[in-house]
């Protein structure tokens, strides 16, 4: 076994582009200017000139949003608040795994739409919403977790056109919006509805650091105004230490300062990536991700993913296999997280795990 283990399973960047300097003195700032605030109970809603600032960045009402301990926590208060046992949810194939976790403790009834090269079939999620009342629809738009994939412009467009005509909610999950290795970003869903059917999630975890648990929701008014009280059920008060050094990197410019240097490092690690698959299993299918974390693979259907991850921890690399993702099926999918691996590292891990997948195929041909 290898002396030290290449991690492509964990969705969160190494520690060298961690941006610990801007962090610091924002939390000197906010403690200097803010401190009253950062050091008290805060409302509901959040730090209300996050509040502002997020509301000026999507072009709404500061009353239209919340910000919370990291966008899953976010999308834990919408499910409890709209989901009943039973309602169909529908979700994209294959999603992320915690949304999965979270739907089934609140009994929903998942239905599945397959995931495409350029985001999920439009097409699926209307034969859903036609064949039974949707309650919601969860949607990863750009640099999808686990796909990398990102949704096309008519897509979106079509999506938010099947929300307003069938009457249910499309939760639009974006936290890697900012992670962008083009300059080009998708029209998000939110700017397209003019029915109040879209609900858009983000997060700080993924632009300055996973650490911060800020996340937060943007939405109609009415929606917004009943989560604060779920919320001070659930942890009395938002993190407002954490919600006060976000709000003071984001007024300084330090939040645009470090996105250039991590994307800049990602772009570096994706592209190393993309270029060891190709050259040591070329037989692997995937999208190249225009940003995020995170790139799917594909392999034959010879290949069980569960059992080469125990062959590839034996070589030092690890992984997180597809069905992990899934309603049903993905045994012969795999997701590699490229942000925690350094770009020098990238092709020794891939190697290894290409040494993995020859010895899966032996021991399956031995026995």
């Amino acid at each position: 076994m290898a002396e030290r283990t290449i991690s492509f399973a964990r969705g969160a960047p190494s520690a060298d582009i961690l941006p610990h300097d801007a962090v610091r003195d924002a939390a000197a700032r906010a403690l200097e200017s803010d401190w009253e605030k950062a050091l008290s109970y805060g409302t509901g809603r959040g730090h209300l000139g996050l509040c502002e600032w997020i509301a000026d960045l999507h072009d709404v009402q500061p009353e239209q949003v919340m910000v919370t301990n990291g966008s899953m926590e976010a999308a834990a208060l919408l499910f409890r608040n709209l989901i009943s046992e039973g309602d169909r949810v529908v979700v994209e194939q294959p999603t992320y795994d915690r949304t999965l976790l979270l739907l089934r403790q609140a009994g929903a009834d998942i239905v599945g739409a397959r995931l495409e090269d350029d985001g999920v079939d439009s097409a699926e999620v209307e034969a859903a919403a036609a064949g039974g009342a949707v309650k919601l629809a969860h949607i990863i738009p750009n640099f999808h977790n686990p796909a990398g994939c990102t949704l096309s412009l008519e897509k979106r467009g079509a999506l938010v056109k099947q929300a307003a005509d069938h009457g249910f909610t499309l939760l639009e999950d974006d936290p890697y919006r900012l992670i962008c290795f083009e300059e080009a970003r998708g029209k998000t869903m939110l700017e397209m509805d003019g029915a109040d059917r879209v609900i858009h999630a983000s997060s700080f975890s993924k632009s300055v650091s996973p650490g911060v648990r800020v996340g937060y929701l943007v939405g109609p008014v009415e929606h917004i105004a009943t989560l604060p009280k779920r919320a001070n059920e659930t942890y009395i008060s938002p993190n407002m230490l954490a919600e006060s050094i976000v709000f003071e990197l984001c007024r300084s410019g330090g939040l645009d300062e470090n996105l250039k240097v991590v994307n800049d490092a990602l772009r570096e690690r994706r592209d190393a990536l993309v270029d060891a698959l190709r050259e040591h299993i070329p037989e692997a299918r995937f999208v190249v991700p225009e940003g995020g974390y995170f790139l799917w693979l594909d392999l034959d259907d010879d290949v069980d993913t569960e059992a080469l991850l125990a062959e590839a921890k034996e070589e030092g690399v690890t992984f997180v296999a597809g069905p992990d993702f899934m309603i049903e099926g993905g045994s012969s999918s795999l997701r590699l997280s490229f942000a925690p691996v350094p770009a020098s590292d990238v092709a020794e891990g891939v190697q290894r795990l290409a040494r993995a997948l020859e010895r899966t195929r032996t021991g399956a041909a031995a026995a």
